[in-house]
């Protein structure tokens, strides 16, 4: 009886060491990356003389180790949009995000901020713009998810793209800082 009891066990034990858990982690270097590379294409390279403040400070958090993800951004649906974006922002919201009008938020949008610096010719074509890139912004980051089979990475995505943003904004534009205040940079 003793026998039958302790192979019972040891056939338990084994049973429980077979079960594995396997956890994905958010490959926050690769996405940051990937958000690097889309916010240059969409808004273009820093003037000469400008360096990007990177905010690294979530990176450092990151000490479990995992194998390099390779994530992707270049499906066709994230590209289309990105191009659609990239032709938004030179030719209808650089000149407002220049005159201040416009600004980045830390959710990953954009928003009208001053709509005084804004001519009123003007007023309605911009809020229209804006809607539009912010479901551009919207899409992209669940297209992003998606198309590295992770839909659950959104937030994610999407805090990391806001960073990207906000890092690669040029002198003199706005962002909303985590207090929600906006400040210059």
């Amino acid at each position: 009886m003793a026998i039958v009891r302790w192979a019972g066990m040891a056939l338990m034990a084994l049973m429980l060491a077979a079960c594995v858990t396997v956890n994905v982690y958010f490959p926050e270097a690769e996405i940051e990356d990937a958000a690097k590379e889309f916010v240059d294409e969409v808004i273009g390279e820093q003037p000469q003389g400008t360096a990007p403040q990177a905010m690294n400070w979530r990176l450092a958090l990151v000490t479990q180790a995992y194998a390099a993800a390779d994530v992707t951004i270049q499906s066709p649906a994230i590209k289309t949009i990105q191009s659609r974006m990239a032709t938004r922002f030179q030719d209808k919201l650089a000149a407002h995000f220049d005159s201040g009008a416009l600004g980045f938020k830390r959710d990953g949008t954009i928003e009208v901020r001053d709509l005084a610096k804004v001519p009123l010719s003007e007023r309605s074509g911009l809020k229209q713009w804006v809607a539009e890139d912010n479901r551009d912004r919207d899409a992209v980051y669940r297209e992003i998810a998606v198309a590295n089979e992770h839909p659950e990475w959104e937030p994610e995505i999407r805090t990391t793209f806001a960073e990207q943003w906000i890092s690669q904004a040029r002198k003199g534009w706005y962002f909303q800082a985590a207090d929600g205040t906006w400040k210059q940079k």
